[in-house]
């Protein structure tokens, strides 16, 4: 018989803060893409020249997740999130502030190598408060970044509709988050490590190697699951203009859409997984996900397109939080809490293999083919989750439920 488990305050505590972590890294990520043509403008980056720009965020976001895999190993990941958040904060007002090509660049690679710290760490923190839950809360995490993209996404859109500059968008902003940033940082809590290490400060457990083809699925997962989410970002708003024949206007609507649709997805997935599991959930999203490309691709209209982006928020949402929970049990059943630690951190960089691989891939299927046909190649792609959803829930087949047995009725 399962016996429930009843977080502690320092455990609500840390969901909390962990959640304003989520919203503040949403909120920083949309203000960075949605203004991507404004930073094109202020510092003359030219057409050719913008994707170098745009690729090198990712490739050193995936370095930064490679050097968090091994700078855990010595610090908790609550310290690396303290310290990257406000880094990034920072790095974003520098990319509407300073004064040349040169130091945009810097600037941009300094986004890049914290953000990959910052998000390997925070999904760290939440797997091993999920564990400590003892039941799912991951998804709610992803919906506060979701929340906050729609935030950082409307601060956005009133900075170009009021002809802002993007220092004068940044900087109040940022004097807003970085205190945030700085004050729930005090109230992390890196569950795992307490249990491991018995509360010292910087030790973690000595743990196995962790084998990566163990992980392959997973990480396949995570890659198509970000194609699919890159193909909206990028190609929606085009795909609705110059496929569909919408307006302008009409075109910027997809993409807000989605992400509201995310949000609400995440906001009552937990739900879900608690209900009918974690492989239910996936199967479920997976399939509505892939209907959402099929609608895209085959749409006589605007609006019935924005149906098909509308499910793709729906469906695509439960994927990639499930991924890093999946992971992190994994690593954890078979090598505790550092092995945890080491499978969030590698899965992380799928993250931003999938976003480099999505736009290009669609662009140059929708130029050679037809942009019709390009939606059905990440269809099928997010399809393949079908084939790896029973790795979504391994250690259920162990306990029922997805989870450890709880040690004591209080996990604070």
């Amino acid at each position: 018989m399962t016996v429930p488990r009843v977080p502690g305050a320092r455990s609500r505590h840390g969901r909390v803060s962990l959640a304003l972590s989520f919203f503040v890294q949403g909120a920083v990520f949309a203000l960075l893409v949605t203004r991507i043509p404004a930073i094109q403008d202020r510092y003359g980056i030219s057409d050719a020249l913008l994707p170098a720009f745009l690729a090198a965020v990712p490739v050193l976001a995936g370095v930064g997740s490679v050097g968090t895999e091994q700078l855990v190993k010595r610090v908790r990941p609550s310290r690396v999130l303290r310290c990257a958040q406000p880094v990034v904060c920072l790095a974003l007002l520098a990319v509407g502030a300073v004064g040349s090509m040169a130091q945009v660049a810097v600037a941009l690679a300094v986004f890049g190598l914290s953000v990959g710290a910052l998000d390997a760490s925070m999904n760290m923190l939440g797997v091993s408060l999920q564990r400590a839950y003892g039941r799912s809360i991951m998804l709610g995490f992803h919906a506060a970044y979701s929340l906050g993209g729609i935030v950082g996404a409307s601060l956005a859109w009133a900075g170009a509709h009021w002809k802002l500059s993007l220092a004068l968008l940044y900087g109040p902003v940022v004097a807003v988050l970085v205190p945030l940033a700085l004050i729930v940082g005090r109230w992390f809590v890196d569950r795992d490590r307490q249990d491991a290490a018995g509360g010292q400060e910087g030790a973690a457990a000595a743990v196995a190697p962790l084998a990566m083809r163990l992980l392959l699925p997973l990480c396949l997962v995570m890659a198509f699951a970000y194609i699919g989410d890159s193909t909206v970002s990028n190609w929606s708003a085009k795909y609705l203009q110059d496929v569909l024949g919408s307006s302008e206007q009409l075109a910027t609507v997809p993409y807000n859409v989605y992400m509201v649709t995310t949000l609400l997805g995440r906001a009552v997935g937990d739900l879900g997984v608690r209900r009918f599991g974690a492989v239910a959930v996936v199967r479920t999203g997976t399939v509505v996900a892939a209907g959402g490309f099929a609608v895209v691709a085959a749409a006589p209209g605007a609006w019935a397109g924005m149906a098909g982006f509308t499910l793709l928020g729906l469906g695509l949402c439960v994927i990639v939080p499930q991924t890093f929970a999946a992971a992190g049990r994994y690593a954890f059943e078979r090598h505790g809490p550092g092995a945890s630690d080491m499978a969030v951190a590698r899965l992380n960089i799928f993250n931003y293999v999938g976003f480099l691989i999505g736009s290009p891939l669609v662009g140059a299927l929708g130029d050679a083919w037809s942009y019709r046909g390009a939606m059905l190649v990440p269809m099928v792609l997010v399809l393949v989750t079908l084939v790896y959803a029973r790795s979504f829930g391994a250690p259920e087949a162990r306990y029922g439920d997805g989870y450890e047995r709880p040690r004591t009725a209080d996990v604070g």
